[in-house]
């Protein structure tokens, strides 16, 4: 029996990240864990997402 979702085909889910690979790219940094919580705090107030403020602050510096 399976469970957590569909079955999905090998084939479909390598074209799926095969997509997702010339669509997107990772951006990982490590951070002091105190920061990160004082941050994730931030944000937690404001609503906003880690995904949301960082496409915000790249917009902000192309735009430059």
């Amino acid at each position: 029996m399976q469970q957590g979702g569909e079955h999905v085909s090998n084939k479909s889910r390598a074209d799926y990240f095969k997509e997702r690979r010339e669509n997107f790219k990772a951006f990982h940094v490590e951070v002091e864990k105190n920061k990160m919580e004082q941050f994730e705090k931030k944000l937690q107030k404001e609503r906003k997402s880690k995904k949301e403020w960082l496409y915000e602050k790249i917009d902000e510096e192309i735009s430059k």
